[in-house]
């Protein structure tokens, strides 16, 4: 559900940058008014298994990848706005060290995954609980698949009304390359039938496990250092794990290279030819100089889990400054 560079045109990356900021805005006042210092490195900790979790891609019907994305489990951890916050870092993280998503597309990327996933999985599993009182993981993993379809539904939406909405003359698309009647079923699918059954499994065993640990959901708790010790911990595993997201061979839908698309159409869209490269990222695809496939997967991961874990610290200190 990244979208790449050169896949959305400029006019419609400034439309979802100006909508992601109003979200920004409240997400920072209501998150400010009731978080305390003491609360920074929870979202961090789930911020980076959200992180973490993106890494194990899950092969899709019709040879293409796909992978969870944790944003409701998020937003039932720390709250909607706080999800908003986190995940917008996460994003911002991927695009800018790892390639994945487009820096130009970031606006369209927090909309879909940062914004409508959290809010609209916190806001279902609000009402699911009224249905099911007592049945917490239950709710959260009915609320996370309705959750990731409706970003999905974005994604197909953004990325099929691109030939309609920018082609040359001759009606060559000029960004990415399908129409909705193709890309609709092409992104809603694999989604239904396989990665949203996978973002409600992760969601509710997650949930389930928190519920034992009597942390309550829909707020921001105030967390034991010795359980987030023990949650760190754990995320360091999950880390180490990453590697078997190498396994699915084959590229998510709508994130392919300018090859791959040549051999795709017989020619790559103009606008995406130059979009496409605006920003080298320093670890493409989550690798690292000097190492194989298998330990730069592991080290990108840490390496991402270490800048959340820089990030908590340095936002602590600075609270701590403020008095």
């Amino acid at each position: 559900m990244h979208i790449p560079d050169g896949y959305l045109s400029p006019a419609t990356c400034a439309v979802f940058y100006g909508a992601a900021l109003p979200f920004w805005a409240v997400a920072g006042r209501k998150i400010g008014a009731v978080m305390k210092a003491r609360m920074v490195p929870l979202i961090a900790l789930f911020s980076a298994f959200a992180f973490a979790l993106q890494m194990f891609n899950v092969p899709l019907p019709g040879g293409t990848t796909g992978h969870a994305v944790g944003g409701t489990l998020l937003a039932l951890v720390v709250g909607p706005w706080g999800a908003v916050v986190g995940l917008s870092v996460v994003f911002l993280l991927q695009a800018l060290f790892f390639g994945d998503g487009g820096i130009t597309a970031y606006g369209a990327n927090v909309f879909n995954m940062a914004i409508v996933l959290p809010l609209a999985g916190y806001a279902a599993y609000r009402y699911l609980i009224t249905l099911f009182p007592g049945r917490q993981a239950i709710a959260a993993a009915i609320a996370s698949y309705f959750a990731i379809n409706l970003a999905a539904l974005f994604l197909a939406l953004e990325l099929g009304l691109q030939p309609l909405l920018f082609h040359a003359a001759d009606g060559t698309p000029l960004y990415a390359p399908y129409a909705l009647k193709i890309a609709i079923p092409a992104v809603m699918v694999p989604h239904l039938l396989v990665a949203g059954p996978i973002e409600a499994l992760v969601t509710g065993m997650v949930v389930a496990f928190l519920l034992r640990t009597k942390m309550p959901l829909g707020v921001m708790p105030e967390p034991k250092p010795l359980r987030l010790r023990w949650l760190w911990a754990g995320l360091g595993v999950v880390a180490l794990l990453t590697p078997i997201g190498l396994l699915a061979s084959g590229t998510a839908w709508a994130e392919w290279g300018r090859e791959d698309l040549q051999s795709m159409l017989g020619f790559v869209p103009q606008g995406l030819e130059k979009l496409g490269g605006i920003w080298r990222a320093p670890l493409p695809d989550y690798s690292f100089p000097g190492l194989g496939p298998v330990s730069g997967y592991i080290v990108s991961a840490l390496v991402a889990i270490g800048a959340f874990a820089l990030i908590s610290f340095l936002v602590l200190r600075l609270s701590r400054r403020k008095g």
